[in-house]
């Protein structure tokens, strides 16, 4: 999937990867797309939510060998 940034937040834990998120998308433009590298099972359900309630878009979230791909729309 195209992206325009990319963070990593492998090996960390709730709420860290919600947080590393919105930093990054703090500085993205409307439309542009954020990779989101996770390990943290529960980054799914959390950036899901996290994007529901700020109004960003979940475009996919895969599980690569046991690594979360999570791709999201800045609104």
């Amino acid at each position: 999937m195209r992206f325009d940034e990319q963070i990593d937040t492998r090996g960390t834990k709730c709420p860290m990867p919600v947080l590393k998120t919105k930093k990054a998308l703090a500085k993205m433009q409307t439309g542009q797309v954020l990779c989101v590298l996770a390990t943290d099972p529960a980054s799914v359900a959390d950036l899901a939510q996290f994007a529901t309630q700020t109004g960003h878009k979940i475009l996919a979230q895969e599980n690569l060998n046991g690594e979360w791909h999570h791709y999201i729309e800045h609104k």
